[in-house]
């Protein structure tokens, strides 16, 4: 089939897109994480010092610890970068500390819980990989030295991951008391492993732009495809014509040979069948000068037709015995065949078989009284075709 050169130029064209298309085919660093749950277990630091910020990284003075893991958290975070979280912590304020102004005389127990509304600042900012930092607004209950509270929270962190499912979480959280006559301010910082489940993710921005261009491209391609069909329509039908016209050639000489053979060979079944059958007299196997001339003329038809094979089937009347009758057909079927293989025809082309009484040609069975000509009628030998 000859291809113009404005449609190798077009192919050419198509291969030049597909090579572009290969730059900028999706990866993995093109999806993000959309929505998840969220568990977190970590640590937390009280600075509940009442100084404000001047002792803000005071750990030494002003920063409660508990030794052991002491915060824990579990939280829905949706596609829109909303999150909701609620948590719980635990601490100690330590003999020796500031708090609230005041030197701690003995240790106290610090008991958190709080709930918050949290934004994920890559919403803004894009995708930043690892780097996924957040802001957020809250309220709790806090019972610290001895005062019970609710609380005002305000929250700034950021989590890194390692995979899609576990990653860390460091935050701090201002909370400023609702009974500011009782209680004072304090800032509780954060630090966990934070596993995330149930994750569905999709693209990223650059992932969505990506697909769009490879949507944009594909729409191309598949344009470029439909000129290149076009072009070579006809070529393509001149050559489905041609096909066809040769299946149809092929099929009709294929339809007239197998009429030829199929004739050929109703043909021979014809010579045959007017050859008619070899008939013995009453307990006789022996073969008449009649019975010869027939076989000499079976023996003609297997000489011309040199793939012919033939079975010789031999009976005989009801009178007698079945076993002697049996043993009548065999002989019978014996010397029949042992007559055209005397006449050059090989061995492998012809077989015999007797049946006995066992199929007559009339209603002659053993106690019916018949003529002997109609008993003459059963005992014969018949030629049958095999292939």
């Amino acid at each position: 089939m000859n291809i113009s050169k404005s449609t190798m130029a077009v192919i050419a064209l198509t291969f030049s897109a597909l090579t572009f298309a290969q730059d900028v085919e999706l990866t993995k660093k093109d999806s993000i994480v959309q929505s998840y749950w969220l568990v977190t277990l970590g640590a937390n630091a009280v600075d509940d010092s009442g100084h404000e910020f001047n002792r803000l990284f005071d750990l030494e003075g002003a920063w409660n610890v508990a030794p052991y893991p002491s915060r824990v958290s579990i939280g829905r975070y949706f596609k829109n970068g909303v999150g909701l979280e609620a948590i719980g912590s635990y601490n100690k304020y330590k003999e020796g500390k500031i708090v609230d102004k005041v030197v701690m005389q003995e240790d106290v127990d610090y008991y958190g819980f709080d709930f918050r509304v949290s934004y994920d600042l890559n919403m803004i900012l894009g995708e930043t990989g690892f780097f996924d930092p957040y802001v957020g607004i809250g309220a709790g209950y806090t019972d610290a030295n001895n005062q019970g509270r609710g609380t005002y929270n305000a929250i700034l962190g950021f989590r890194t991951w390692f995979s899609d499912h576990w990653g860390l979480d460091f935050n701090s959280t201002g909370k400023w008391a609702m009974d500011t006559e009782n209680a004072s301010n304090h800032i509780q910082h954060a630090l966990g492993v934070a596993y995330r489940f149930q994750v569905e993710k999709g693209l990223s921005r650059k992932g969505e732009e990506k697909l769009a261009l490879l949507q944009e491209m594909e729409k191309e391609q598949q344009r470029v495809q439909d000129s290149i069909a076009d072009a070579e329509e006809a070529a393509r039908l001149a050559e489905r014509l041609q096909k066809e016209k040769e299946a149809a050639e092929l099929a009709a000489a294929e339809k007239a040979k197998r009429e030829a053979e199929e004739a050929r060979r109703d043909a021979i079944k014809t010579k045959i069948n007017n050859l008619g059958n070899v008939y013995f007299k009453l307990n006789s196997s022996y073969l008449s000068t009649k019975d010869k001339d027939l076989l000499d003329q079976l023996v003609a038809i297997m000489q011309d037709e040199s793939n012919l094979i033939i079975k010789i089937t031999a009976h005989t009347d009801s009178r007698g015995t079945k076993k002697y009758n049996q043993w009548l057909s065999e002989r019978r079927a014996e010397r029949t065949v042992a007559y055209v293989i005397s006449k050059g025809v090989s061995e492998d082309r012809i077989s015999y078989e007797g049946f006995g009484e066992t199929q007559l040609v009339n209603e002659c069975e053993d106690g019916v009284r018949c003529t002997e000509e109609q008993h003459a009628k059963n005992r014969r030998s018949e030629f049958n075709i095999v292939n």
